[in-house]
Formats: structure tokens, C-alpha cells, sequence
């Protein structure tokens, strides 16, 4: 007989849970009995999570949510504590894509809006639910960065910047919980080549996107966005199950991660051939 999710019964919040991996999240803790409060600013998306997860049975709050808006973040974070009583656990997962040419100076908006949602975003919900999350007693951070806060690649200049920050930002953030000695786990995600749509829909809200553009997050769909969905998930509560500080998901991470490690001063030297022959057709 198996025994019981260490996540039953907690109560847990997912930004982003509309699509990809913030709804996979969403699903593997339903069904591991814990209780959710599941956002998203794209109302549609998070109406299909939500008869997902109403169908697993488990007990849900859904709520329509910009993570840029931090007053909003903030009466969210009310909301869900006054709603369930207490909050044990949030997964700031919610990010986009969609980047130009760097040198375009029309990417500046591209720019902002990634910055603005992979990182304010997360610093947003770290702020505003962590009081409540140190007032449960038994809280837990949890901060999706990506495979691009281990190495830096081609073409996502801001990207990288977004998900470093992330990193940075949340390890800071666990020296504050360590040295002031509060009840918080915290975790910092790196997901690598995981099959979402975050490509495509990057491009679909990015501004002036190009066909070159297009081909590029046709050739990261096919060749690197390939490991399922779901499974990423389960390496992701695992890992919060067993209170890990960093989880990488997928081994694309594990391997990129040691070799920026092996030769840290040659790692982009080595990685630009690959890349420059992968995208071949969208640039030069």
C-alpha cells in the first residue's frame, strides 16, 4: 500500500496554471490531495485547468491573475489565505517568451514583458505570499527559473536575464529565511527542452515578431521542446517532497549544468557552434 503524498492536504498556488507546466503542476497536486488555488491572466487556459483539476476531485480556488500587477498579486495572495485559512506552498511558475533580434530596437517592449512577468512576477508572489507562508509554519517557495538560469544560449538575451534574475533573487531570498530562521523550504526550478507551448505563444504575443522568428520557434518545438509535460511535473513535486533547494528538470539541465560547471570560462565558446548550426536557417 503506498503511502500518502507528503502534499496531501496542503494548500498550494500555482500562477501561470493556464497551460504547460503550471497546469501539469497543478493536476500532479490535486492528485497527490492537495488543496489549490490556481491562476492565470489567460482567462481561457485556466478554465480548461480548472475542469481538469474539478475532475480529479480535489478542492480548488480558480482566480483570473496578471502577476505584473502587483496590487493584484497582493489582494491574490488575501484572497487565497482567507479563502482556505492558510497557505502552505506557492509555485511561481507563470513566464513568457518571445524574443527579437537584441540589436532591434523594436525589441524593447519584448524586453520589458519578459522581464516584467518571469521576474517581477515571481518577485511579486515571493513578497506577497511569503507572510503567509511563514504563518502556516510549514511554508514552502517554490520559483521556476529554467534550464536559462544555469547557461546562457543564443537569441535569448532577456530570457536569460529573466531566469538568472529568478535564480538570484531566490537564492537571496532563502539567505534572508535562513538567517532569520523562518518555517520556509524554498526551492528554484530549472526546467530544460519541455514540451509546453511557451514558443509558440511567446511569439504570438511578442511584438513584431518575423518569419525568422517563426522558424526558430518551429526548430526549438521540434529538436529541443520534446520531454512531456507531465513527467516534468513529477520531477518537480518529487523534488518538493523531498524539500530539495534546486530541482533540474529534464537531462538537457543535469548536462548543461555540469559542463557550464566543468569549464566555466569556455562554456559559450562551446555552445555557440552547436547553436549557430541549430538555427542555421534564421541566422547570419
Amino acid at each position: 500500500m503506498s503511502r500518502p503524498s507528503k502534499l496531501a492536504g496542503k494548500v498550494t498556488v500555482v500562477t501561470g496554471a493556464g497551460s504547460g507546466i503550471g497546469r501539469a503542476v497543478a493536476l500532479g497536486l490535486a492528485r497527490r490531495g492537495a488543496r489549490l488555488a490556481i491562476s492565470d491572466v489567460n482567462e481561457t487556459g485556466l478554465a480548461e485547468t480548472t475542469e481538469q483539476v474539478k475532475a480529479t476531485g480535489a478542492e480548488f480556488h480558480s482566480a483570473t491573475l496578471n502577476v505584473v500587477d502587483r496590487a493584484a498579486v497582493k489582494a491574490y495572495a488575501t484572497t487565497v489565505r482567507e479563502h482556505y485559512g492558510v497557505v502552505h506552498q506557492i509555485y511561481n511558475n507563470a513566464g513568457v517568451a518571445g524574443e527579437r533580434d537584441l540589436l532591434d530596437p523594436g525589441n524593447y517592449a519584448n524586453l520589458q514583458r519578459i522581464i516584467d512577468v518571469n521576474l517581477w512576477g515571481v518577485i511579486n508572489g515571493t513578497v506577497e505570499f511569503l507572510p503567509h507562508l511563514i504563518a502556516s509554519g510549514d511554508g514552502h517557495l517554490v520559483n521556476v527559473s529554467s534550464l536559462n538560469g544555469l547557461v546562457a544560449t543564443p537569441l535569448q538575451a532577456g530570457y536569460c536575464a529573466s531566469k538568472f534574475g529568478v535564480r538570484g533573487f531566490t537564492e537571496g531570498v532563502y539567505c534572508d529565511i535562513l538567517f532569520d530562521q523562518h518555517p520556509v523550504k524554498v526551492t528554484v526550478v530549472y526546467p530544460a527542452g519541455i514540451a509546453t507551448n511557451i514558443a509558440t505563444s511567446g511569439l504570438r504575443d511578442a511584438v513584431g515578431a518575423t518569419e525568422k522568428d517563426q522558424e526558430r520557434a518551429r526548430i526549438l518545438n521540434e529538436k529541443f521542446l520534446t520531454m512531456d509535460v507531465n513527467q516534468a511535473a513529477s520531477i518537480i513535486l518529487k523534488g518538493v517532497e523531498k524539500k530539495k533547494p534546486r530541482v533540474r528538470v529534464g537531462m538537457q539541465a543535469v548536462l548543461l549544468d555540469a559542463f557550464v560547471r566543468a569549464v566555466p570560462s569556455r562554456y559559450l565558446d562551446l555552445l555557440a557552434r552547436p547553436s549557430r548550426r541549430m538555427f542555421a536557417p534564421t541566422v547570419g
